[in-house]
């Protein structure tokens, strides 16, 4: 049983920016977010190293890739639902301010 059932965060327009980015991943990395996406629904709350929370209300499902890199996919909880508000492939030791400032816009649409 998912105790934190995933959402797409959608826009305006209908669009489902998270869910294309996943579309544009290879299938192996596809399925890597997708496995951890689903640990983080029927495992939560989970910490790290898998999930880690980012303050106010946002986490992060944090995902190894093939090659060595690294992704992440921003998340807040409402309403019983994990909302997955932004997703990148992290290219700097820490997260950058724009990716979570995107994310923080986005659930506060939502909220």
């Amino acid at each position: 049983m998912k105790r934190l059932p995933a959402h797409f965060y959608a826009l305006p327009s209908g669009r489902e920016p998270v869910r294309e980015w996943l579309r544009a991943l290879s299938q192996d990395d596809r399925k890597i977010v997708g496995e951890d996406i689903k640990d983080v629904e029927f495992s939560w709350p989970i910490g790290m190293p898998l999930c880690r929370s980012l303050g106010r209300g946002l986490w992060e499902v944090r995902s190894t890739l093939t090659q060595g890199r690294i992704a992440r996919v921003l998340f807040c909880e409402h309403r019983g639902m994990m909302i997955l508000l932004h997703a990148f492939i992290k290219k700097t030791q820490k997260s950058p301010q724009a990716d979570v400032d995107l994310a923080l816009k986005r659930m506060k649409e939502i909220l």
